[in-house]
């Protein structure tokens, strides 16, 4: 058996202050730091021994990898990092109260923004400081590949190729792999590998720091997914996502 865990980083400062954070390298709060060393615990008391972790280039998902790994006893582990895990760019949006920019232009409209398959925000100028072109940590990626604002599906044609041609060959070497990104990124993988429809995916809310795991035969095709943790617990975690879209 072949193990895949899918991991949204722990709560970000901009998850608390309910923000849309997108490209914008916050990082972890003191429970977002908590969530991570549980979810580390979670994953070493269901026996994994993660042979190899792929992790975005933004700070709240690798702090949350330093985390898991340390509580593994598994630092030394490869580590392979990728622009192509950040989270969906949210373009104008970045930095916005969730809640207030509802109440401005409508929970349906926000909505979509956050979970609908094609309907990305506005777009950053050119010479907005934001523009991931001006960012150092992305000098090695073409002009054209950067985003200035992403719907779902673009951020699946961005996230799937790094998945398909790295990810599912490392399977190939190591039993357990740990993938640590975010909310959208991981919903565009999970949306492959399920074969979710694209107005079924608006649903799917991931909860931060839980360990949603996949399980594969040899032939690395999929068995069953599952969620470590407490059934209840998860689904009220899943709810408080959904909501902070809504006007206050």
């Amino acid at each position: 058996m072949k193990r895949i865990v899918l991991l949204r980083h722990g709560e970000s400062l901009w998850n608390r202050e309910n923000r849309f954070t997108g490209w914008t390298d916050v990082d972890l709060t003191p429970r977002g730091i908590e969530e991570a060393l549980r979810a580390g615990d979670q994953l070493r008391s269901e026996g994994f021994r993660i042979g190899k972790a792929h992790v975005s280039l933004l700070r709240r998902a690798v702090r949350t990898l330093d985390c898991v790994l340390d509580r593994l006893d598994r630092m030394w582990i490869p580590v392979e990092k990728s622009w192509r895990l950040n989270e969906k760019h949210y373009g104008v949006l970045q930095g916005l109260d969730k809640g207030e920019t509802a109440a401005r232009y409508g929970e349906e409209q926000v909505r979509l923004w956050r979970r609908s398959y094609d309907t990305p925000p506005a777009p950053l100028p050119e010479d907005d400081p934001r523009n991931p072109r001006f960012d150092p940590r992305y000098a090695d990626v073409p002009d054209g590949e950067l985003p200035r604002t992403e719907s779902l599906a673009q951020t699946v044609r961005r996230v799937l190729p790094y998945w398909q041609c790295v990810v599912l060959p490392d399977l190939r070497r190591y039993d357990d792999l740990l993938v640590v990104a975010h909310g959208n990124s991981l919903r565009g993988v999970v949306k492959h590998l399920k074969g979710i429809s694209d107005e079924a995916i608006a649903e799917l809310n991931l909860p931060t720091a839980v360990p949603y795991v996949f399980e594969f035969d040899e032939g690395l095709r999929l068995v069953r997914d599952y969620f470590l943790g407490d059934p209840a617990l998860i689904r009220r975690l899943m709810r408080q996502v959904a909501d902070q879209g809504r006007s206050r």
